[in-house]
């Protein structure tokens, strides 16, 4: 049809493996309508980010390999188009915003230079125009002082600010599609938001054709007019964004929207996806009200069991020396927090990134030193212990980290790695002892003992968090830091995750701080809140009457940055 500028028809994609043929993407079909947006929705592993590479072939043959169908764009089949044709294609025509920036960007070259290598590339021109195009991109994706952002490398920008210039990259030749895989997961909800913002307004600007790739529905409704929801390598359901959100069809769609945690509920558990379907894809019945019981708010009392009390605790980091080493300016990533985490609890802390929380969390369980302050853990300053004395204090005190493939060792099993702690801390009679925890540990976090013997690389991103979970708890802690376990999660895992760090509580009367930048996840796991700006805590209350009346501006900009989950047609009518 003419109005669509890419059409996908019976699409298959195979991977060739020593264990045989793993088929990818399976015969899929949908357009991508001029000037519109399309969701592609799906967990790790449901074939959508093959999908993307595909239509632009950067599929790697071997072991990669088109078996069958077309991708016909503005009539021509890119199929059977051949390399060079490809190149005069991609980043001109059809470009791409890959969804890890700093693996993206070439570490060695300024981003200037690799914004401008598209340009002299795709429309001839010289490297001094081509620099000053880049610097007005730069600028219109509203990156500060473009003229001198324009000589800095990847690695001395945030986050949001590397996505920013992923996106400088990708609009250079002003594309008529752009596909954008997974542009915002892992980023703050208010970088989230600016990023979607300006996404709209290019594309309005361009009139481009979007293909945006993720596996959060909130995100699709805000900012999609049809989506597509694939499941191991299939398209399960596809249509307008309104008719898949208020009368989804397929058990998968229906898991997706309802295990993301939405402001308006306050559920005991999170649905999952299982929940909702068998694994060979059968939709189970159930009366939906029981899996979303409301959580019985359990009341903080000023005098509850305190298990840890910080007192005005400050780490300044050295920014800059005199010619005599003479610190002339600090960092003050925390500055004078104070607050009481009681026994049994969840304290939720959460900011932007670059707000201290994550800094705060190391420095309570003196990963760093603090510069100031009192850590009384159980009646115990810790800032005063020795080194043996706080050994013996961190088989109370754990943290779970971000990632979770760089908090395992590559070269240990997973066995090891949870028994790792055992040995050190003298847990357990011999080697069959500690095996034999481990074993249930692992157990008891939902993955068989038999894969105590596997590597890390052998498990997906939820199942190595939940290993790091095992590991944790290999020592028998009271209080647990999570730091952002959940960030970079499916939603449907990080649902399986949550619901998981619940049980545990109730059954080992665990105490955790909650560190993350998502308040929709924080007000369905914290029973108190803290926010975090700058280093200071700038409001503190049980977590739900800082959702229903957020005192502070910080707070209230938060959550006006949580993707709705209301689709855009629905939303306008609701405004008028």
């Amino acid at each position: 049809m003419a109005d669509n500028i890419i059409e996908i028809k019976d699409l298959k994609v195979d991977f060739h493996t020593d264990d045989g043929v793993v088929h990818a993407v399976k015969g899929i079909s949908f357009d991508i309508p001029r000037g519109k947006t399309v969701g592609l929705v799906g967990e790790s592993g449901s074939g959508k980010s093959v999908t993307s590479l595909t239509a632009m072939k950067l599929v790697p043959n071997p072991p990669g390999e088109i078996s069958g169908g077309q991708i016909l764009f503005e009539g021509k089949d890119l199929v059977k188009a051949s390399e060079a044709e490809m190149r005069k294609i991609r980043g001109n025509k059809i470009s791409m915003i890959f969804q890890e920036p700093m693996t993206s960007l070439n570490p060695v070259f300024t981003v200037g230079d690799q914004i401008a290598e598209t340009l002299m590339l795709h429309q001839d021109l010289s490297k001094d125009e081509a620099i000053e195009k880049a610097i007005e991109l730069l600028d219109q994706v509203g990156i500060p002082n473009p003229s001198t952002r324009v000589k800095s490398y990847p690695h001395e920008m945030s986050g949001g600010q590397r996505q920013r210039v992923m996106i400088a990259m990708a609009i250079a030749c002003e594309p008529d599609v752009l596909i954008a895989d997974e542009p915002t997961t892992a980023l703050d909800v208010t970088i989230q938001k600016q990023i979607l913002d300006l996404l709209a307004d290019l594309q309005k600007k361009y009139g481009m054709s979007v293909l945006f790739i993720t596996h959060d529905l909130a995100v699709i409704a805000d900012i999609a007019d049809e989506v597509v929801v694939m499941y191991r390598g299939d398209i399960v359901e596809k249509g307008s964004v309104s008719d898949v959100f208020n009368k989804p069809q397929h058990p998968y769609t229906k898991g997706l929207l309802a295990c993301r945690p939405s402001l308006d509920k306050n559920p005991e558990r999170l649905p999952t996806v299982s929940d909702f379907m068998t694994v060979d894809g059968k939709e189970i019945s159930y009366d939906i009200s029981a899996l979303l019981k409301e959580k019985t708010t359990r009341p903080i009392a000023d005098d509850h069991d305190v298990l840890l009390e910080i007192k005005n605790v400050k780490k300044h980091f050295p920014l800059k020396k005199n010619f005599f080493g003479k610190v002339q300016n600090w960092v003050k990533a925390v500055d004078d927090v104070s607050f009481k985490v009681r026994r049994g609890r969840t304290l939720g802390l959460v900011g932007e990134s670059g707000c201290g929380k994550t800094t705060l969390g190391r420095t309570i369980l003196r990963l760093i030193e603090p510069t100031a302050g009192e850590i009384i853990y159980d009646g115990k300053d810790l800032v005063g212990m020795n080194r043996q004395e706080m050994r013996e204090m961190r088989k109370k005190m754990q943290i779970i980290f971000q990632d979770p493939y760089a908090s395992l060792n590559p070269r240990m099993t997973i066995g090891s790695a949870i028994m790792e702690p055992m040995i050190i801390h003298n847990i357990g009679a011999n080697k069959a002892d500690r095996l034999q925890k481990a074993g249930d540990l692992i157990e008891k976090c939902g993955l068989p003992r038999e894969m105590l013997n596997r590597y890390p690389h052998e498990f997906s991103g939820g199942q190595r968090q939940r290993i790091c979970i095992a590991r944790a708890l290999a020592v028998e802690p009271e209080f647990i830091i999570c730091d952002e376990s959940v960030s970079a999660l499916d939603v449907s895992v990080q649902a399986q995750i949550l619901n998981l760090l619940l049980d545990l509580q109730e059954e080992f009367g665990l105490t955790y701080i909650f560190i993350s930048h998502d308040l929709a996840v924080v007000k369905f796991f914290a029973d108190e809140l803290a926010v975090m700006n700058s280093g200071q805590v700038v409001e503190m209350a049980d977590a739900l009457s800082i959702y229903q009346a957020p005192k502070e501006d910080y707070t209230k900009k938060l959550l006006s940055a949580i993707p709705k989950g209301i689709p855009k047609d629905l939303l306008v009518t609701q405004l008028q």
